[in-house]
Parts: structure tokens; C-alpha cells; sequence
């Protein structure tokens, strides 16, 4: 008699194994939750934040963190945070600079890469309650910025010269710290994280330090699976992962690219925001050589041209005061926005390809050309295909004449610019341009 392949006791077996298996593939791997598209948009809707770099650094107006060790005796910058106490810092002043400057958002720099926090942390000393100030400056920001209708953004560097946790020190010839957990060192990141996100609630958190050789990828990950489970709404930038900050590519660990110190390139696909600063230092210096307002301005609308963001950081001095100069700059922005906010606010990119001459914005059935050029007397543009032109003007100023053919838009006589800085026209079609193709003026 041939005995069967499988008695009753495999099969039982066998069956145990199959459901296993099964239950098994079912199972999917915990997807990390990504930031809600809806979220994202409305941050690009804003178009305009103001970033402030600010720390106990500004007693000696070198540049923060980086003049750690170099250019400020590692001791006396490690002690600085002792002679800390700005006096005449006052919340609603600095958020309502932002608010008069047209500015949407506001990010503080919580804790730069010399490891100093703005906010008191149960995971460090080396905090502003440790400072003769002791008040929270994250809590006091937070509070202007709902008051006064600004979203409150934070940001917080992944590198930490001062920690001991933390591998790599950025003095001269540093050498590799004696102690160092990476494993501690992340997991008290996360912790902070936590604190900022649950007691402040950031529109945004602006991550920056993730360049250097003990931050990895996979570290990236866990930080930003980690926000999401505590806030699942927040927004992140790409400095978590690694990869270039000015692009979005298979390295990234966050939701929208950060170009540093120079308008991004137009991009449809992405979100991305430039950061770039109004003097030449990022934190407080003497006499630092501010930019015009014809630079703010242009440096604004080209960003908004590109389909981008603009971060403007301006440098508080130690007393905690905003130098007036860079006060009434940003009035004069404001004031700038005020009549053409229009052209920049909720607006994408395009359709025509920015230029030294000009740059597009688009909303609904308008594009707004925004005039770089002061010497170009009239103004010749590609057609858009399939929509007809029914009218021409300056933004919130007089009629302007022109022709439409299969040759293109003509505008044959500019005529009296309405503002020297930026000109902005107003191009109304018969349908929506939000979704024409980009082409080049």
C-alpha cells in the first residue's frame, strides 16, 4: 500500500505554516504618513516668511555657530549664553515687522549648531533658562504670531557642536569626541522635537545640519516618521535626509526644497522655498551691508516667478531689538505689497520662463509680468495659445494698449513705470492660464 505524502499531523502543520505566510504578506510595512498635499499648498500660497537668526552669539556679531572656534574662543562662545539677557527683545515688535512687511510665516532659529535653545528643554542646560533672560522665547514668539494672524515656524539644526552625544566638533583640527551616541543622540532630538511640537504647535519645522558624515538617511527617516506620528500636518523641509538642499531627489526626507542664498530655478513639481538674507550674515552684524529695496523686491518677485517661496532673514541684535534699517526696508516692502500682493500671494510660477528682464506669475485667468527692466520701452511676449487677451493694464493703474496675432502679444508703449522698483502688468485672458504649458518670453 503506497502511504499518503502528508499524514493528518503535517497537514495540520502545513496549514498553520500557509496561514502564517499569509497573514504575514498581508501585513503591509507601517507606512509613514506625508504631509497632507491640501498642507502644502497652502504653504506655497504664502509666498513670504521672514526667517530671524538669533542667539547669544549676537553679543559678539560674528556669525552663529559657524564662528564657533573660529573667530570666538570656543570657551567664551560656550559661555556667552550666561551673559544672555535681551532686555529690549519684545515679541509683537518683531512680529509685527513681519506683518507690516507682508510676510505670512516666521521661523525662529530654536536651536542653531552650536546647540543653544531659545526654549526651556528637559534634555539640556544649555538653555535660555539657564541665561540671566529666562523667559521662553519660542512660547513668547508663539503667542505674537496667533495675536497677530503670522504662522509660527521653527527651526532646529540635526548637528550639535556642543553636545558630547554628537561625534564631530567643527574647531580646527577637532578630533572625533570621546562618548559620542549617535543612537542617544537622535533619540534626544526626537524628544525635543516632541517638546517644540506639542507646547508651540509649528506650522513648520525648518531642519538644517544634516550634511556632515554621523547624520545619516535612515536617521532622516526616523526623525520625520516620528513628527508625523506626533503631528501629522506639520511641514518639513528636505534637510533631514541628505542630497542637495536645492532639489528634491531620491535622498530627501521632507516635503519642499531649500535653496540657500539664491532664487531657485522655476519648478512646477516641487515645492521648494529660497532662504536668503538681508545683509550679508545671517545673524546680527555691525554696519553688515544691507540690500536695496529694489533687490528685496526683485529678489521676491523672482522667487514667486519660479513658483517658490521667499525666507528673508533678518539678524536681531543681543538687547533683542531689530535694527531700524532693516525695519523700514521691510516697511517699504510691505507698503510695495500692499498695491501689487496681488501679483505674488496664492499665484504660481510662469508661464513665462523668468528672465534678467522679467518674470510671470499667474492666478486664475491673469498672469502678471513683473518688469525688471527699466529701460525696455515696450514689451513683446509669446501667444498663449487658445486663450484670447481681453485686456491690458498696469496692476491697480491705467490701460495699456496692444495686439494679439499669431505672432504673440505686443504691448507697444510702456509708458510712465508706476513704481521704479517693479512694475507689475496685468494680462486678462478669456479662461484659466494656471495650467499652461511654460514657454520662454
Amino acid at each position: 500500500m503506497i502511504k499518503p505524502l502528508f499524514t493528518k499531523p503535517y497537514l495540520v502543520v502545513l496549514f498553520f505554516l500557509i496561514c502564517l505566510f499569509s497573514t504575514a504578506i498581508a501585513q503591509p510595512k507601517e507606512r509613514i504618513l506625508k504631509t497632507p498635499d491640501s498642507v502644502i499648498k497652502d504653504f506655497m500660497d504664502q509666498r513670504f516668511g521672514m526667517f530671524i537668526h538669533w542667539g547669544p552669539i549676537n553679543l559678539r556679531g560674528t556669525e552663529i555657530g559657524w564662528s564657533r572656534g573660529n573667530g570666538v574662543d570656543t570657551a567664551d562662545y560656550d559661555h556667552l549664553y550666561k551673559e544672555f539677557n535681551p532686555q529690549q527683545f519684545h515679541a509683537d515688535a518683531w512680529v509685527t515687522a513681519a506683518k507690516n512687511a507682508g510676510m505670512k510665516y516666521l521661523t525662529i532659529t530654536s536651536k542653531h549648531h552650536d546647540g543653544f535653545c531659545l526654549w526651556p528643554s528637559k534634555f539640556t542646560d544649555y538653555d535660555i533658562m539657564s541665561s540671566p533672560y529666562k523667559k521662553d522665547i519660542l512660547a513668547e514668539l508663539n503667542k505674537a504670531c496667533q495675536k497677530q494672524g503670522i504662522k509660527f515656524c521653527v527651526y532646529f539644526s540635526v548637528l550639535d557642536w556642543h553636545d558630547p552625544l554628537y561625534p564631530v566638533s567643527n574647531l580646527p583640527n577637532g578630533k572625533m569626541k570621546e562618548g559620542a551616541d549617535m543612537k542617544k543622540f537622535v533619540e534626544k532630538i526626537k524628544g525635543q522635537l516632541t517638546e517644540i511640537i506639542t507646547n508651540y504647535h509649528p506650522y513648520m519645522l525648518w531642519f538644517d545640519g544634516n550634511w556632515e558624515a554621523p547624520w545619516t538617511l535612515a536617521m532622516g527617516q526616523d526623525v520625520y516618521a516620528h513628527i508625523k506620528k506626533t503631528d501629522p500636518n506639520v511641514i518639513v523641509n528636505n534637510r533631514l535626509g541628505k542630497g542637495t538642499h536645492k532639489l528634491m531627489n531620491d535622498q530627501t526626507v521632507g516635503d519642499y526644497a531649500t535653496p540657500e542664498q539664491f532664487v531657485g530655478e522655476i519648478n512646477m513639481k516641487d515645492a521648494w522655498e529660497s532662504c536668503i538674507t538681508i545683509c550679508e550674515q545671517w545673524a546680527w552684524k555691525p554696519n553688515d551691508k544691507m540690500k536695496t529695496l529694489k533687490e528685496s523686491i526683485q529678489t521676491l518677485a523672482g522667487t514667486a516667478g519660479g513658483n517658490g517661496n521667499l525666507l528673508y532673514n533678518v539678524g536681531p541684535m543681543a538687547d533683542g531689538r531689530m535694527e531700524q534699517r532693516q525695519v523700514q526696508l521691510l516697511q517699504r516692502m510691505g507698503d510695495w505689497l500692499k498695491k501689487y500682493g496681488a501679483s505674488i500671494y496664492g499665484t504660481k510660477g510662469g508661464p513665462y520662463l523668468p528672465s534678467k528682464d522679467l518674470v510671470a506669475t499667474r492666478k486664475g485667468n491673469k498672469i502678471y509680468i513683473h518688469l525688471l527692466n527699466a529701460a525696455a520701452r515696450s514689451l513683446a511676449l509669446p501667444d498663449i495659445k487658445g486663450m484670447k487677451l481681453n485686456a491690458v493694464k498696469y496692476l491697480n493703474g491705467p490701460a495699456l494698449k496692444f495686439t494679439q496675432d499669431a505672432y504673440g502679444i505686443s504691448i507697444p508703449e510702456l509708458g510712465k513705470r508706476p513704481d521704479e522698483n517693479d512694475s507689475v502688468i496685468e494680462l486678462e485672458f478669456s479662461g484659466n492660464v494656471e495650467m499652461v504649458a511654460l514657454v520662454k518670453a
